[in-house]
C-alpha cells in the first residue's frame, strides 16, 4: 500500500502537470479567486438586526435544493433506468428553469442595483458584467482542476484515476450545485423577498427532473440504487453551503451587491452552456430537449413574475 507522503507526491505531480498543460484555466481561478476576496472584503458583515434573518431564509431556500434533488433521485429505488429522451427532455427543463432565473432573478435585479448605485445605466450594467467574468472564471477553474466524471464525456481533472468513481460522480454533482446555492444566498443578502423566493423556489423545482436524472445515469452504469441516491444527495450538500457562500460575499454592501448577482448568474450560465445542453443534445434527442428548454424558461418566467 502505498504511504501518505507518496500519494501526496503523486497528486502534487498530477496538479502541477495538469497546470501546465491548462495555464489559462489556472490564470482565471486565480483571478476568480482573488476577486472572491475582494467582494468579500467588500462586502462586510450583515447587520446585527438582520444577519440571523437573512442568513436563515438562505440556508432554507439552498436545503430546499437539496431536499428537492434527493426526492428527485428517490424513483431510482423502484426504477433501475430512463429513456434517454425522457432525460434529455428533463435536462432541458432544468436549462430552461436556470437560464430563466439568471435572467430575471439575477440579472435584472443586479442591473437594476447597480444602476441605482452608480446612477448609470452603463455602469451599473458594468458591475454586473464585472461579476458574471468572476463567476466564469470561477467555474472554468473549478471545472479543470477538480477530479470529476460524466457520464458521456467520462473522467477528467487532475488525478482522477486514483479516484473512487462515486467520488468522481459526487464532485461533478457538486460542481452543477455550487452555483445554484450561491445564487439562492446572494438573492436573500438584500432581504429582498422579490428576488430570492422566485430563485429559490426555480431551483429547487429545476433540482427534482436533475436530482432523478444524476440517479438514473448512476444507475445505468451499474450503481446500487441506495448508492445512487445517495450519491445524487450528497453533491446536492453544496446548495446550502454554496448559500452560505453567497450570502457572506455580499453582506451588507451595496456595491457588492450588483457584482455578486452577475457571478452567480455567470456561473450559473456557464454551467447550463458548458454542461447540461451538451449533455442533452449528445444523442439525438436535439428537438425535444428544446423544446423542454423552451418550457423550463416559460415556468421560470411565470414563476418569477408571479412571485416577484
Amino acid at each position: 500500500m502505498p504511504s501518505t507522503t507518496t500519494t501526496a507526491s503523486t497528486w502534487s505531480q498530477s496538479l502541477s502537470a495538469h497546470a501546465r498543460a491548462h495555464p489559462l484555466a489556472l490564470a482565471g481561478l486565480v483571478v476568480a479567486v482573488l476577486g472572491l476576496l475582494a467582494l468579500w472584503a467588500q462586502g462586510g458583515v450583515l447587520p446585527v438586526g438582520q444577519s440571523s434573518q437573512f442568513v436563515a431564509w438562505a440556508l432554507l431556500g439552498g436545503t430546499a435544493g437539496l431536499v428537492a434533488t434527493t426526492v428527485g433521485a428517490l424513483p431510482a429505488l423502484l426504477f433501475g433506468s430512463l429513456q434517454q429522451k425522457t432525460e434529455d427532455v428533463m435536462l432541458g427543463l432544468a436549462a430552461g428553469m436556470m437560464l430563466a432565473a439568471a435572467a430575471f432573478s439575477l440579472l435584472l435585479p443586479g442591473i437594476a442595483a447597480g444602476r441605482e448605485l452608480t446612477g448609470n445605466a452603463g455602469l451599473g450594467a458594468g458591475l454586473v458584467v464585472l461579476g458574471m467574468a468572476l463567476g466564469v472564471l470561477l467555474m472554468l477553474g473549478l471545472d479543470a482542476f477538480t477530479p470529476h466524471e460524466h457520464d458521456s464525456s467520462g473522467p477528467c481533472g487532475p488525478g482522477y484515476a486514483r479516484c473512487n468513481r462515486v467520488w468522481l460522480f459526487v464532485f461533478a454533482v457538486a460542481i452543477h450545485n455550487l452555483p445554484e446555492g450561491m445564487a439562492v444566498g446572494v438573492a436573500f443578502a438584500q432581504g429582498d423577498m422579490g428576488v430570492g423566493l422566485p430563485l429559490a423556489t426555480a431551483i429547487a423545482l429545476q433540482d427534482i427532473p436533475e436530482g432523478l436524472a444524476v440517479a438514473m445515469t448512476l444507475r445505468s452504469i451499474g450503481t446500487p440504487a441506495w448508492k445512487a441516491v445517495g450519491i445524487a444527495a450528497l453533491g446536492a450538500l453544496l446548495e446550502p453551503l454554496g448559500a452560505l457562500v453567497g450570502i457572506s460575499l455580499v453582506g451588507s454592501s451595496a456595491l457588492a451587491y450588483p457584482v455578486g448577482l452577475g457571478l452567480a448568474a455567470g456561473a450559473m450560465l456557464f454551467v447550463v452552456s458548458h454542461e447540461v445542453i451538451p449533455e442533452t443534445h449528445r444523442n439525438g434527442h436535439q428537438t425535444a430537449a428544446t423544446l423542454g428548454l423552451m418550457a423550463g424558461f416559460a415556468l421560470m418566467m411565470v414563476l418569477d413574475t408571479t412571485l416577484g
